[in-house]
């Protein structure tokens, strides 16, 4: 399967001169650097456990059907059927 092409005028694709002028972010100045904390910060809810599992492609589609958030809508259906 071929991607397609996008073309970006406000975001163009780097060549190898700016490849070559770029700087590691920790050589930014302090003040700027200031603005980009480096740690998210405490969960504000339980943490899920990232599993593996398979699924019926009935099952994905239908949860895909709704747009985004499908993985969350399979939570809170598994989360109904066993009761918590």
């Amino acid at each position: 399967m071929s991607r397609k092409v996008v073309f970006d005028d406000d975001n163009p694709e780097w060549t190898e001169e700016d490849f070559a002028k770029a700087r590691l972010a920790s050589e930014l100045p302090a003040h700027i650097l200031a603005a980009f904390p480096r740690t998210r910060g405490p969960q504000k809810a339980a943490t899920k456990v990232p599993v593996s599992i398979r699924l019926s492609p009935e099952v994905v589609d239908h949860f895909k059907a709704g747009g985004p958030g499908w993985q969350k809508r399979i939570d809170e259906a598994l989360r109904k059927m066993v009761g918590v």
